[in-house]
């Protein structure tokens, strides 16, 4: 079938199963989505941020941006390790005592309905983790593929079903990945790839369901901001995937992805880190896929946006009544990330030392008893002495400490 063949069939499946939509007010802050502990400080580092006013390009903006960076790469850090003693440690003694505690999250909507509602359907680094807050904050409870790694199920179902089998066979597949999966757990809207490569399968499972096409100024400055991601996160991906399961699982996503983005299978099979992006095929893949979306996508159920227009276009099509008066969220900017990758691999060290110097310093006191700096101020002291009395010409003699 032709891609018009396509859309019109679509078209009429979603005429045929179509149920009128009530306009609903912005939720309140009793009926919230619960969202993620890294949501929530994304949130407030926009709140932060739009409270100053800074002005795009500035050197406030800048400064900002990798503060931000340098916090939520810490705090993903924290996250990566904290789970990792919950589930090689500490939940194996709590199974011995029958105690089996969830490792997934779950999000509750303000109405409770376990179905996709939006789909973010742009290529990522066009905005969608700003669309992603913007979808939370208007009520919709957004799976975001830089958070997919809080859900080991999710995740797990993509690497199983999708991944791992074209890495495997050496040839890239998409498949068919289990959506209900994503609303059981209580997300109503998706943002950022792979989901929003299935766009023609979330039409087939969820008639009803409205897509939003995030895009940029042109396919070039796309381009610069994806190379930008990709060649910032992949290796430190890769190293952290011999330590974190999840990391792993992620490493196996972007072997897919790029496969995907630059139509080419050798990327499933080289080694790390992986060959640069193919510019041409990149931009040809986003603007075929952009394309795609706006053929088969029905016009009543398709939104093109670019999150520079802030709320009132979303609100619109979302059929908000009460409209944010709040600055659009703002997030994730091409500094950020690399900030982030850069303190995500930080942080660790630092924390590793830290505690490899508090655990010596503890041995330390015990075995002198004196603190390490009691000590050195101490030898620093009697070095200066002997030096005073070797210029003098005296007999230089140390104390034990």
């Amino acid at each position: 079938n032709t891609i018009d063949d396509k859309a019109a069939q679509r078209k009429n499946n979603i005429e045929r199963h179509k149920s009128p939509q009530k306009k609903h007010p912005r939720q309140t802050e009793s009926n919230k989505s619960k969202a993620s502990s890294f949501n929530k400080l994304e949130t407030m580092s926009h709140a932060l941020g739009s409270k100053l006013h800074f002005e795009p390009g500035s050197w406030l903006e800048a400064t900002y941006e990798v503060f931000i960076g340098t916090i939520v790469g810490a705090a993903h850090s924290v996250y990566l390790v904290s789970k990792w003693w919950y589930m090689n440690a500490l939940r194996p003694i709590l199974k011995l005592f029958g105690i089996n505690l969830m490792t997934d999250k779950e999000v509750v909507s303000k109405d409770g309905e376990k179905t996709l509602k939006v789909v973010a359907v742009g290529y990522g680094r066009t905005g969608t983790y700003s669309l992603t807050l913007a979808l939370e904050e208007l009520g919709y409870p957004t799976l975001h593929t830089q958070h997919m790694y809080e859900h080991e199920s999710i995740l797990g179902m993509w690497v199983n079903q999708i991944f791992l089998p074209s890495i495997q066979a050496k040839k890239t597949s998409m498949g068919r990945p289990d959506l209900k999966m994503i609303t059981d757990f209580g997300y109503q809207a998706t943002a950022d790839l792979p989901m929003a490569l299935y766009f023609e399968q979330v039409m087939e499972e969820y008639p009803d369901c409205k897509f939003i096409l995030t895009t940029r100024e042109n396919s070039e400055v796309w381009f610069r901001s994806w190379d930008t991601l990709t060649k910032s996160i992949t290796q430190p991906t890769h190293i952290g995937g011999f330590a974190f399961n999840s990391v792993r699982q992620y490493s196996h996503y972007l072997r897919w992805l790029y496969s995907v983005v630059n139509k080419d299978e050798s990327f499933l099979t080289e080694p790390f880190p992986l060959p640069e992006q193919n510019k041409e095929t990149a931009i040809e893949s986003y603007e075929e896929h952009n394309r795609r979306v706006r053929a088969l996508v029905p016009e009543d159920k398709l939104l093109e946006y670019s999150v520079k227009e802030g709320w009132e276009p979303l609100c619109k099509f979302m059929e908000i009544d009460d409209c944010p008066t709040t600055p659009f969220p703002k997030t994730n900017s091409a500094r950020s990330v690399q900030v982030q990758v850069i303190s995500g691999q930080i942080f660790p060290i630092m924390a590793s030392l830290f505690v490899i110097f508090y655990a010596f310093a503890i041995g330390f006191k015990k075995l002198t008893g004196k603190t390490v700096v009691d000590w050195v101020n101490y030898k620093m002291e009697e070095l200066n002495v002997a030096f005073r009395r070797f210029m003098l010409g005296e007999e230089v003699k140390f104390k034990k400490a």
